[in-house]
């Protein structure tokens, strides 16, 4: 009998003693900061985010997801409902993002700021304030991987354009052009070969061409220095071609003085046989006989013997 009463109190001290560690338990562990309530109104999806979820301020945990409902108000729009420290930093510039804890899928809220020194965005337990909730790094390659897929499947389609049975033809006829070029380019060095091997003794016969030229330009300058010199050609031939012009102008000066009046007298004399030579000619033309018979003798005038009117 004392066995059982005993066991029967041992008992029940070990019940007591543990129902008091999880009462400790749960009052050591209880949350005692003080946390003020906000709400997140989106219709976008937000997998992978339960309620007790962590929120962060910049990467520093500054609450906990307390609730996810349907808005019922307007259909389709998701609440989730935030509760955060007090003196959390949430000003009117705050927005909130759906962030991903590495590869797990779990989501959590990430709250940032536009701006520094915005002022605080007042809430209550009766009407929260509302965060704005704004597209993720996920949401964004989500929305730019369909672009690039639309992108792709029309990069895509026009590849297999490009690839058509025609224009496979037109390839692979430009690649037998392009391979005839170049068996033609590679044929070329050994038809150049020749004149390659010709150039070292063009070039020597270059340099003889230019050093005749040079030799040829020098006695050029020498002749040119020689005619061009004080007693050289040009100066004894300016001074003969002087001495000529003098002379011929002292030959014309006699001339004017000496001959002109006698080519004048004689070109007189000349005129005066010419009208002479005239008149003979004329009267010659008049009375042919007159060269046989002689000119007619002066016929008498009025007043002298032989005189008759009628003769007139």
């Amino acid at each position: 009998m004392e066995n059982r009463s005993h066991a029967l109190t041992t008992g029940f001290f070990t019940i007591t003693l543990l129902i008091a560690a999880v009462l400790f338990g749960l009052w050591f562990n209880r949350d005692r900061v003080e946390r003020a309530p906000y709400v997140l109104a989106t219709t976008r999806p937000i997998p992978g985010l339960n309620p007790q979820a962590p929120v962060r301020y910049r990467g520093l945990q500054v609450g906990k997801v307390a609730s996810i409902s349907f808005d019922p108000n307007v259909t389709g729009q998701i609440l989730v409902t935030l509760n955060i420290n007090k003196d959390a930093p949430i000003t009117s510039t705050t927005f909130a993002t759906l962030g991903y804890q590495g590869v797990t899928g779990i989501a959590f809220i990430q709250l940032d700021d536009d701006s520094v020194g915005s002022p605080r965005l007042a809430t209550n337990s009766d009407t929260p304030a509302r965060v704005p909730l704004r597209p993720g790094l996920f949401d964004v390659l989500e929305k730019r991987g369909k672009a690039i897929l639309d992108q792709t499947e029309i990069a895509t389609q026009r590849l297999n354009n490009l690839l058509s049975e025609q224009n496979q033809r037109a390839i692979l006829n430009t690649f037998s052009e392009i391979s005839a070029t170049a068996q033609a380019y590679r044929a070329l060095p050994e038809q150049l070969q020749p004149t390659l091997e010709r150039l070292p003794q063009l070039a020597d016969q270059t340099q003889q061409t230019l050093k005749s030229f040079n030799r040829l330009a020098g006695d050029a300058d020498q002749m040119v220095q020689h005619l061009q010199a004080p007693n050289g050609p040009i100066a004894r031939l300016t001074d003969t071609t002087e001495r000529i012009a003098n002379s011929v102008e002292t030959v014309a000066g006699e001339l004017e003085l000496d001959t002109l009046p006698q080519v004048n007298s004689l070109s007189d004399d000349t005129r005066a046989s010419m009208r002479a030579l005239r008149k003979t000619m004329n009267k010659i033309n008049d009375r042919p006989q007159s060269l046989i018979f002689g000119a007619p003798g002066t016929p008498p005038g009025p007043g002298e013997a032989g005189y008759s009117a009628s003769a007139k």
